[in-house]
């Protein structure tokens, strides 16, 4: 999963840097803070990075030499994403994610365990299950000719078959 790391290191020599969940090479597309949480951004062309800028009020940001084209994006990411930053940051994550959707920019929730498994996907698939009672979530991964047996909860420890020595 290294392919944009490896790549910048094969074609011209750069060794990678922790950068969390920032894109090396596109720039805005990382994590911003809301008022209530996060959210991730990520615009890969200079269309929705002006689209952006037009919804986050940053009025002139987009037609400045030092942000209008992905390289110097890149080169001047710090600046920048301290500019997003402090916009998003005054807004609750959900409207930022609608407006980002009007605008045809691409984005979504970070989301705690909680609001991912509130979410309305969670339960549109059937994920969340309580076989016997017990509280659980089964994989999503749906095969056609061996569909899953989700009416037994997991054993406990000590339950089954399964026994573990310290030899």
């Amino acid at each position: 999963m290294l392919a944009n790391q490896a790549m910048n290191y094969l074609a011209g020599g750069n060794v990678p840097r922790r950068m969390g969940n920032a894109h090396p090479n596109i720039v805005p597309y990382q994590v911003f803070p809301a008022s209530d949480g996060h959210l991730i951004i990520a615009c890969g062309n200079d269309r929705q990075f002006v689209a952006l800028c037009s919804l986050l009020g940053l009025h002139g940001v987009a037609d400045n030499p030092a942000f209008a084209t992905n390289p110097a994006r890149v080169e001047n990411r710090e600046t920048l994403c301290a500019l997003i930053a402090e916009k998003t940051s005054l807004r609750p994550k959900a409207a930022l994610i609608a407006d980002l959707e009007r605008a045809g920019v691409p984005g979504g929730p970070i989301n705690s365990v909680a609001e991912a498994i509130d979410e309305p996907q969670i339960k549109a698939r059937g994920l969340r299950i309580a076989p016997e009672g017990l509280p659980g979530l089964r994989t999503p991964i749906g095969l056609s000719r061996s569909p899953l047996t989700l009416d037994k909860a997991s054993p406990t420890l000590g339950d089954g078959h399964w026994s573990f020595s310290s030899r």
